[in-house]
């Protein structure tokens, strides 16, 4: 049995995201792509200058780092105490708590604006993630969030996980778990959404990228820097993990060229709604 069956998604992603290499190879170099969703998140929750406002799955800090400049007083939220390390210096007047999206430590109505900045695809349930933002939202409050776009889009991690797909030994796979892009799915949102007490949803798509200067870079900022692409590609028997190398070097080089550095896409989406 390997590494990523051995526990459920929950555990799976709890002790990923404690392991402060991790969480720093992350901040370094999968978030590059993150920081360029900042802005458009936090437009879309509409912050008011003073606003009391919940950063939940905050990890290292970029976005209430983008609450605090946009004149937010900011809570930010993580379950991970790696991440939350990062976030005390990333954004050192927010208040940092240690907690759980789906059991929030706060009172009813305590925010006028919820933001997730790619924290949905870790949650388990990510329903009661959805209904504890509007709890505490006051009426009229804004949810704001971003997951990597899926099914369709030019990206590295369609790279990665189609490499994985098509070459990875069958034998190592992922617990049970939401799929990585569900909540930006709107069959999957919308209803999500509604049934938790949301309206006026929008979703606006960010061009975000990375600039690399190995076109297998997307193969190790995913093996070292996430918790599900590193279940996968850790386990890997060494003749699975040099064909799922190979796999993406020839895509990188035959969608973006034969000499780098490359400017390789990773868009994201930012869904927004108004709590009722």
């Amino acid at each position: 049995m390997t590494q990523s069956q051995d526990k459920n998604f929950a555990s799976m992603e709890r002790d990923g995201w404690a392991d402060a290499d991790t969480a720093q190879h992350y901040a370094r170099f999968f978030a590059k792509a993150a920081e360029q969703c900042v802005p458009e998140l936090v437009k879309q929750a509409r912050i008011a200058p003073g606003a009391e406002v919940l950063d939940a799955c905050c990890g290292h800090g970029i976005v209430a780092e983008g609450l605090v400049a946009a004149g937010a007083r900011v809570t930010a939220l993580d379950f991970s105490d790696a991440m939350l390390d990062l976030a005390r210096a990333r954004a050192p007047q927010a208040t940092l708590v240690h907690g759980d999206a789906t059991a929030l430590p706060f009172e009813t109505g305590q925010f006028s604006a919820v933001t997730n900045g790619f924290g949905m695809p870790h949650i388990p349930e990510p329903p009661k993630a959805l209904a504890e933002a509007r709890r505490v939202l006051r009426k009229g409050g804004r949810l704001s969030y971003s997951v990597w776009q899926g099914e369709g889009a030019q990206s590295a991690m369609a790279y990665v996980f189609e490499a994985i797909g098509e070459h990875g030994d069958p034998s190592v796979r992922m617990p049970p778990a939401p799929g990585p892009h569900d909540y930006c799915i709107p069959d999957i949102a919308l209803p999500a959404l509604e049934a938790a007490g949301f309206e006026d949803v929008e979703m606006h798509i960010v061009a975000s990228e990375w600039q690399i200067a190995d076109p297998d870079a997307p193969v190790d900022i995913f093996r070292n820097g996430t918790v599900r692409g590193a279940a996968l590609l850790h386990a890997q028997p060494k003749r699975n993990a040099v064909a799922i190398r190979k796999s993406v070097v020839d895509k990188v080089l035959a969608e973006h060229g034969n000499s780098g550095p490359w400017t390789v896409p990773i868009p994201a989406v930012i869904v927004s709604a108004t709590a009722i």
